[in-house]
């Protein structure tokens, strides 16, 4: 009979360097702030159940808590080994849960019983975060794409990206431009927690494949409501700007083609956002071309707002260059990028 004694607990940088499935056994909330990337939820407790067993041990001490969990496991058994089973493809688990305690020793001893070899993250998702929070204090090879509001900065980089130049995506990780209407058309954003997990798994990604440069775009240090951590925000304003160019024309037909689809309604809220900063006549302007759908108006009664903002925060980098990509698409202009040797 297997026991729990029989699962290997081991460190982070061993279970990171393993393949196999990663299966978070923590409740849908905690997963949901945030978890390893790729984990599958697979929760021994509902909220409630955790709540629970969290007041009992208070109250009633360990034994009486381990009973009601054991109580509540019980009837899951089937459920669990089930779900369990549909993973055994994807090779051995990898099993964490918030410390690495009953909740994961609990499904490990269920998948070794089924045979599929799994391992205990030690320290469990604590120990994760720290490791995540590690990797923000590294030095970072990191260079900056500026460039005004419009000049295509994100499409530019993904088709860097495409032709195998390491870049980190801060918008797309955040599902959000950064702007304030940066949400649009988008999925909610994540928590800034698992917002730091991906970008470190992004940050370990580029370390493994030897990039001599990471790309980023230049940003303020809150895209939406993620937060680039401290440490990370701190390299990237010591870091090397190229500034991409374009004229205002291809600006405002880039700018109509991201956010003439978004809705009068979303766009005149995110224009009520900002209207402080633009001033009444700018904004009454602004409301008034998104009224009559006159996208291009729209979009330039606010690029000089975006341009002055743009302007102030990137004169502090240390170092610029410049490079203009008038009238070339993203797929043109990273070629240039290459030719010139400048990615």
């Amino acid at each position: 009979m297997s026991n729990m004694a029989d699962v290997r607990s081991e460190p982070i940088d061993v279970l990171r360097a393993k393949d196999g499935v990663i299966i978070d056994v923590r409740s849908s909330s905690e997963y949901a702030r945030g978890h390893w990337p790729g984990a599958v939820n697979l929760p021994l407790f509902s909220d409630q159940e955790r709540a629970d067993v969290g007041t009992t041990y208070k109250k009633c001490g360990r034994r009486d808590a381990i009973h009601l969990g054991l109580s509540l496991t019980g009837q899951k058994l089937t459920t669990l080994a089930d779900q369990l089973e549909a993973l055994r493809n994807q090779g051995p688990p990898r099993i964490y849960c918030w410390r690495g305690g009953m909740r994961s020793a609990s499904m490990a001893w269920l998948a070794d019983l089924l045979d599929l070899n799994p391992s205990l993250l030690s320290g469990g998702y604590k120990s994760y975060r720290h490791w995540v929070r590690e990797q923000f204090s590294k030095a970072w090879p990191l260079r900056l794409m500026g460039g005004r509001t419009g000049t295509g900065k994100t499409d530019l980089l993904l088709g860097l990206r495409g032709r195998g130049v390491a870049v980190v995506d801060l918008e797309g990780l955040a599902n959000h431009r950064g702007s304030s209407f940066g949400g649009l058309g988008l999925p909610p954003q994540p928590t800034t927690e698992h917002y730091e997990n991906l970008l470190a798994e992004e940050l370990d990604h580029w370390r493994l494949n030897g990039a001599e440069a990471i790309w980023l775009e230049a940003e303020s240090i809150q895209v939406g409501c993620c937060r680039i951590p401290a440490e990370l925000f701190h390299q990237m304003q010591q870091a090397p700007v190229l500034e991409i160019q374009r004229g205002p024309r291809e600006r405002v037909k880039q700018l109509v083609g991201v956010y003439g689809q978004q809705g009068q309604q979303a766009l005149a809220d995110a224009t009520a956002r900002i209207s402080r900063r633009l001033g009444p006549q700018r904004t009454a302007q602004a409301l008034k071309a998104i009224a009559e759908e006159d996208w291009t108006t729209a979009c330039e009664a606010m690029l000089d707002y975006y341009d002055r903002c743009y302007d102030r925060e990137l004169k502090l980098s240390p170092e610029r260059t410049f490079l203009d990509i008038s009238g070339l698409d993203a797929d043109q202009a990273a070629e240039r990028m290459l030719e010139l040797n400048l990615a």
